[in-house]
């Protein structure tokens, strides 16, 4: 389902990806491993084609058509989704409202608001009717944003993990999410730096210093990582104001 092709991007002078190649079949789901700094939040930006995160060379691939230079939004009617590090807020918005908008680009019989909600531990009586702004914690934004994957039914989900939050999803609602998405069709890009997480995965790939050293087994590649990763020299150092590290 998608494929990189020797991917590289450079930004301001610095190789900060390089050497990427990597490849996801249709319901698989692919684990991301790294310390931070390791290139894995700039791998997803690149993934989905955010502003300023174009490959300095290299291919991607999604069910056999090149979409190397497609834009963000053609991407995403394409079928392909991210999970933000740090979800967004939506100022006269409900929960209800912003599910039901990721319900009308489905691609099959979307799960309803509850079931969403559920999926992800949150309680739909007491979410639902409550606004997508900053009443809401880090770790309910999180939960919500999850379940707008869920509701959207992605082709592609791109689940980056954030390295905090207050009351962050569960491993068990993290699990249930993904494999919600696998059987539903979905391919899922799981980017984490927790092993447990990780294990969950059909495959996984450690990610150092911009490039990918192994591909495996998620239990052998979460061991590599544990015994010999260690926290990088932030090669993704903040460039300008969009930037936030990796």
């Amino acid at each position: 389902m998608l494929q990189l092709a020797h991917i590289e991007l450079a930004l301001d002078g610095r190789r900060i990806l390089h050497d990427v190649d990597l490849e996801l079949g249709e319901s698989e789901v692919h684990s991301i491993v790294g310390m931070n700094g390791t290139g894995k939040s700039t791998l997803a930006s690149l993934i989905m084609g955010l502003n300023g995160y174009a490959p300095t060379a290299g291919r991607i691939l999604f069910c056999g058509e090149d979409i190397t230079a497609l834009s963000i939004s053609e991407r995403a009617q394409r079928g392909i989704t991210l999970a933000w590090q740090e979800p967004a807020r939506f100022e006269g918005l409900t929960v209800a409202e912003y599910l039901e908008a990721g319900r009308h680009v489905a691609r099959n019989s979307p799960l309803s608001p509850p079931e969403c909600l559920g999926k992800v531990g949150l309680n739909p009586q007491m979410y639902l009717k409550r606004a997508v702004d900053n009443t809401l914690s880090g770790g309910e934004r999180r939960r919500i944003e999850l379940a707008a994957v869920l509701a959207m039914s992605p082709r592609l989900a791109i689940l980056d993990e954030p390295d905090s939050g207050i009351d962050p999803p569960s491993i068990d609602n993290i699990v249930d999410v993904i494999r919600t998405l696998s059987r539903r069709g979905a391919a899922v890009l799981l980017i984490t730096h927790h092993g447990d997480v990780a294990a969950i995965a059909d495959r996984a790939s450690a990610l150092c210093a911009g490039t990918i050293l192994k591909t495996g087994n998620p239990s052998t590649i979460t061991r590599f990582f544990r015994d010999y990763c260690q926290e990088c020299l932030h090669i993704n150092a903040p460039v300008g104001k969009e930037f936030n590290g990796a």
